[in-house]
């Protein structure tokens, strides 16, 4: 089989083999990757247990301590007890997983790759990386000597839109020299929507989460923005938060405004637990047009010397760009090779959480932070 690895137009590494077939197609043919699933109380975690069953990953073990929660998604996803174990420990003493998928708190992250890193796990966290950078420069050190991948899921880095924005607006170049950039991040807020209480009981503990909606909704634009600047930080961030209602979110903030300056542009990011509904969307403004990104299927451009703007449907991404398990597969098996500050990348969501915690000073101390 002949293989040859290439840059694509979205910007990302990947890998042909023979004619059109996907990356998919190759994991298939390769053995499963084994997963350790840790922690069951980030919901998310739906998103690898109800998994249409792709034969590309193999889930070897869940670390869960509370066994009614891990026994109340046994009997909706249908996995078996079995694979259920109280501590990482306990669990690499009956398995052996490749990687491992972290769904328990942001503060603790860092346990996970302590954990892992040493046993050579490859660990994808969902977002963001880690509580501050603290915690993520001891994530960061210990990846590096021991030589394991170390990636950040976010919902927005499998947008279709996002990656038809990186092909108008990096490549071709249709934009012009970017100006401002625009995230509306959020939803009504985690008991509006109904999260349950095992993850709002640390969802909004500032020790536990990072903070409220600055952590949860501010990660998406720093992530991208870094992406769209191509790793460049900003010269300044700037933060205002409220808690608009203390009554239910008495120890976070509920609300946040920050504001990135560059040499030449600025990002303002809205993360907010007080939408009238759930959004993530994208402006991006040129010297020469704009583009926006309104969900993970629709966007409209205007370019310069045009008269009305142009909307597009944009379709999902392929394989194994459309979701975070694929995409880890292929990492580990070394089938596709994503650049530096890519969307999961460590490079990338390591300015992400120097842009949150110098957000954090910033709304604490009423003053600029320069980086």
């Amino acid at each position: 089989m002949n293989r040859r690895s290439f840059i694509n137009k979205a910007g990302l590494t990947a890998v042909t083999v023979a004619s059109a077939n996907s990356v998919m197609s190759m994991n298939l043919l390769a053995s499963p990757l084994k997963v350790a699933v840790i922690g069951l109380v980030h919901t998310h975690v739906h998103g690898i247990l109800g998994r249409a069953k792709l034969g590309d990953i193999e889930i070897v073990a869940i670390v869960e301590p509370n066994k009614d929660l891990a026994k109340q998604y046994s009997k909706q996803h249908g996995f078996s007890m079995d694979l259920v174990f109280d501590t990482m420990d306990e669990m690499i003493a009956k398995t052996r997983p490749e990687a491992a998928t972290a769904f328990n708190t942001i503060y603790d992250h860092l346990s996970v790759v302590e954990f892992c890193a040493p046993r050579g796990i490859h660990v994808m966290v969902e977002k963001p990386l880690a509580v501050n950078m603290s915690h993520a420069r001891k994530m960061m050190e210990l990846a590096q000597k021991h030589n394991i991948q170390l990636l950040t899921n976010y919902e927005t880095t499998w947008y279709g839109t996002h990656q038809k924005a990186w092909k108008y607006i990096i490549e071709q170049k249709m934009a012009g020299d970017l100006r401002k950039i625009v995230f509306h991040t959020g939803h009504q807020g985690p008991f509006e929507i109904g999260c349950n209480k095992e993850f709002t009981d640390w969802l909004t503990d500032p020790v536990l989460n990072g903070g409220g909606a600055l952590t949860d909704f501010g990660c998406y634009g720093s992530n991208l923005a870094t992406w769209l600047m191509k790793g460049q930080k900003p010269l300044t961030v700037t933060c205002v938060t409220q808690q608009i209602k203390p009554d239910k979110y008495p120890k976070v903030e509920d609300e946040a405004t920050i504001l990135l300056t560059y040499p030449k542009a600025e990002v303002i990011i809205q993360a907010s637990w007080n939408w009238p509904f759930g959004r993530k969307d994208m402006e991006v403004y040129g010297q020469n047009g704009y583009l926006i990104c309104e969900d993970r299927s629709n966007l409209n451009h205007r370019w310069k010397d045009t008269t009305i703007p142009v909307k597009e449907t944009v379709p999902e991404n392929n394989s194994p760009y459309n979701e975070p398990f694929s995409f880890l597969t292929a990492v580990i098996h070394k089938e596709i090779a994503p650049p530096p500050f890519d969307l999961s990348s460590l490079e990338n969501n390591m300015v992400v959480i120097e842009i949150l915690d110098a957000a954090k000073e910033s709304a604490k101390k009423g003053v600029t932070i320069k980086l």
